[in-house]
């Protein structure tokens, strides 16, 4: 019995040198679509390394101007809040400022002198006073006191002085009269108060005064 099987033919060396390049080629050529891959990666990563770089000095700058916000926010809360309780406290500065009109009249009439009339005025007096009393004390509530002047040094930021006066028994610039009392609105001034300041004497007058009391008068007697 004969075995009909075929067995290959075998292969020519020039074919097998042929298929040998074939394949050093087709290798060539995918070593080489590799080579031309790797800058294409290379300038892929190097590219999402810039978008990623970008997006971060983004993200930066928008939290920087996010901080910059939230300050300026903050600086105008409490300056809204600042302005607000300012116009709590100062809200009737008008009015009180037409109320002490009111108090320097009843200071006033308290001021005049009756002479041998005081019985027959002592009612009206003691009225006047007791509604200058009762002025004074709804004042105070709302925070408003009077400026002490009288014997204090002159301030310009608390007295508004009228005139000058010599005087030899106090410092120069002493508050010697106060023609109208000053206020202040808790701590604001609202009124300064109008003042009569010292000044040194002239120092001629002085001489003459001192010449005079040394050596007085002498009496001519006209026969």
């Amino acid at each position: 019995m004969t075995d009909n099987k075929k067995e290959p033919a075998p292969i020519k060396s020039s074919e097998a040198e042929a298929q040998r390049k074939s394949g050093q080629d087709i290798s060539r050529e995918a070593k080489s679509k590799e080579a031309k891959k790797v800058p294409h990666r290379e300038k892929k990563k190097e590219s999402l390394q810039q978008r990623l770089k970008a997006a971060e000095e983004k993200a930066e700058e928008s939290y920087e101007r996010l901080l910059r916000v939230t300050a300026e926010f903050e600086n105008y809360k409490k300056r809204t809040q600042r302005e607000m309780d300012q116009l709590r406290k100062f809200a009737n500065e008008s009015l009180i400022k037409d109320v002490l009109l009111s108090v320097d009249n009843l200071e006033r009439a308290l001021a005049i002198s009756y002479n041998n009339h005081e019985d027959a005025f002592k009612a009206l007096r003691e009225g006047v006073e007791m509604t200058l009393k009762g002025l004074l004390d709804t004042l105070k509530r709302f925070g408003v006191a009077p400026v002490e002047s009288l014997g204090k040094p002159f301030d310009p930021n608390l007295h508004h002085a009228i005139s000058q006066q010599e005087s030899d028994k106090h410092p120069e610039n002493t508050v010697l009269e106060e023609l109208q009392k000053g206020y202040r609105l808790r701590e604001r001034l609202i009124r300064p108060a109008m003042v009569v300041v010292s000044k040194k004497p002239n120092a001629k007058q002085e001489g003459k005064s001192k010449a005079a009391e040394d050596d007085p008068p002498q009496k001519v007697t006209i026969q």
